[in-house]
């Protein structure tokens, strides 16, 4: 089975945190779900610079890399992920969607409401009990 490791970002301004929906993929149990913005980690590359530039190319924008939040390792049918997600500040929500279709600032309790990719909601689930 692939494996894929990952980082995502869990991006704060003021109290709401950034949630970002995928386009269309012929995965469908990503497809259009939403979930905390990153992606793959390029070799040579630490999981902060990966991030740092992960938001660069996905939204045009740089935060603030604070600290570790929670790793999560999840099967989906096609490959295992490992997922580093990373608690960051942004300094406006002025961003640009280059990779996602759609967009939404929210307070921790509505987090829920969204249709979240599978190995994003540990990541919500614990930001929800520690909120």
């Amino acid at each position: 089975m692939k494996k894929v490791e990952v980082v995502a970002a869990i991006i704060y301004f003021e109290d709401k945190i950034l949630c970002v929906q995928r386009p269309k993929n012929k995965l469908s149990y990503i497809s259009e779900k939403f979930e905390f913005p990153g992606g793959k980690i390029e070799e040579g590359e630490t999981q902060k610079e990966a991030l740092k530039r992960e938001l660069v190319e996905e939204l045009d924008v740089v935060t603030d890399i604070k600290s570790l939040f929670l790793t999560v390792i999840h099967q989906y049918p096609d490959f295992e992920l490992t997922m580093h997600s990373f608690i960051c500040e942004a300094t406006s929500k002025e961003l640009i969607l280059n990779e996602h279709i759609a967009q939404e600032w929210l307070p921790i309790s509505e987090l829920k409401k969204l249709d979240w990719a599978a190995a994003d909601i540990p990541i919500v689930n614990k930001l929800i009990m520690n909120g």
